[in-house]
Order: structure tokens, then C-alpha cells, then sequence
């Protein structure tokens, strides 16, 4: 889990490829294969908006350390990540994680450019993942361990995404910012869940909620 010490990132200082490997301890091959994909994005930038402007130049803190937080807590097997985009966090926790083509990261993305980019990085890093060029919601079944996603919906619209993925033994990791909380006591008027809070460790105002057993139902927990 992520300590609530090492949470508190200084989101005004500048935060480079070593200020990451300093908060977030990583093998070498693995911190080289973050920086090619981080040189990627800025080339692609140019092209197609992947990540806010005002964010590339606080990359490896807002992207890189955001997204890679969670390999410290996702079990081993299949990963879907939803709304993929640029590959946050999905394409971080692919580069992480390794691991057999059993063990690969889902990349669900429905703009064509964007899947483009995350297999040019796949292409590059060797990262172990799957592209998926569709909507959520057409996405055929097959089973993960958890689901993941990055400022992408609100969480009642996150869980009616992955509704058909939610056996009770998947886990959710969804990265927030400040309306954290409030998504929560929204979505709790339709779903049922137990819900972990975690401390984000590359935002101070930023959280991780981490749900189990998820499925339609009044919460009144």
C-alpha cells in the first residue's frame, strides 16, 4: 500500500525521470523503458492531444508516478484498463508489471490515433499489452483481475462501463482527485461495494479508491 508519509508530493516542485525513481524505486530497464515512452508522448503531442499541455512539462509526476503507483497494489493476472487514451494508467502498469500474456494489461481505447500511439509504445518498450480499438461498452467479456481508469467518467459511470466485468473477485482501482468522495456517496445510491480509500502518492489532494465485490444495489453502509 502507499503510505500516507510518501503521499505528500510537492506539486509545485519540479519532479524529473530521477526525482520518479528516487519516490518510486525501479529496475533500470524498466525506468529506461518509461523514459522511451515518455519521449514518445512529447514527439506525438505535437500531432494529437494525449495529455493536457499544461502537463507535459510535470510528465513524470501528473503521468508517469500517478499511474505507476498502482503496481504496487494490483494483483497478478489480466488488467482492464478503460478509456486508455494516452496509456495512463494502463500502459504504465504494462511496462511495470511484465509478467506472461497471461499477466497482460487491456488497453481500451475508441480514438484510432491514440490506439496508434499505445502500440508504437508497445511497439518500442516491449510493454505487455493489448490494444482493444473499441468502445467500453462493446467490449466482449473475458476475465480480469482488476479494472482500472484515469480521469475518465465519474464513478457511476466507471462501474456501469465495466458492469459486465465485475465478478465479485475483481478489484477497481480508480485514480481521483478531489471529487473522490463525492463520486463515492453518489454511486453508492445504486451500487454495492466495499471500498479501500489510499493516499495518493503523487498528489496530496489525489486518492485511490480501491472497490471490491461491486454490484447494483442500494449501499446504505
Amino acid at each position: 500500500m502507499v503510505s500516507r508519509e510518501t503521499s505528500m508530493m510537492d506539486p509545485g516542485a519540479s519532479f524529473s525521470k530521477e526525482s520518479f525513481a528516487a519516490a518510486f524505486p525501479t529496475l533500470p530497464e524498466d525506468l529506461n523503458r518509461l523514459s522511451t515512452y515518455a519521449d514518445v508522448l512529447v514527439k506525438w503531442q505535437a500531432r494529437i492531444n494525449l495529455v493536457g499541455p499544461s502537463t507535459v512539462g510535470d510528465l513524470w509526476r501528473r503521468h508517469m508516478l500517478d499511474s505507476a503507483q498502482l503496481a504496487r497494489v494490483i494483483p497478478p493476472g489480466p488488467v482492464l484498463d478503460l478509456g486508455s487514451g494516452a496509456g495512463f494508467p494502463g500502459l504504465v502498469l504494462a511496462i511495470l508489471r511484465g509478467g506472461s500474456v497471461e499477466d497482460a494489461v487491456h488497453l481500451v481505447e475508441s480514438d484510432s490515433r491514440k490506439c496508434a500511439f499505445l502500440r508504437e509504445v508497445i511497439r518500442l518498450t516491449a510493454a505487455n499489452a493489448v490494444v482493444h480499438n473499441v468502445r467500453i461498452e462493446t467490449l466482449a467479456f473475458f476475465p480480469v483481475v482488476a479494472v482500472t481508469a484515469r480521469a475518465l467518467a465519474s464513478l457511476s459511470k466507471l462501474l456501469e462501463m465495466s458492469e459486465k466485468f465485475l465478478l465479485p473477485s475483481v478489484h477497481c482501482y480508480f485514480l481521483k482527485g478531489r471529487s473522490g468522495e463525492e463520486e463515492l456517496t453518489e454511486a453508492r445510491k445504486d451500487w454495492m461495494m466495499a471500498v479501500e480509500r489510499m493516499p495518493s502518492l503523487a498528489d496530496p489532494s489525489g486518492l485511490i479508491l480501491h472497490l471490491r465485490e461491486v454490484y447494483r444495489g442500494r449501499d446504505e453502509r
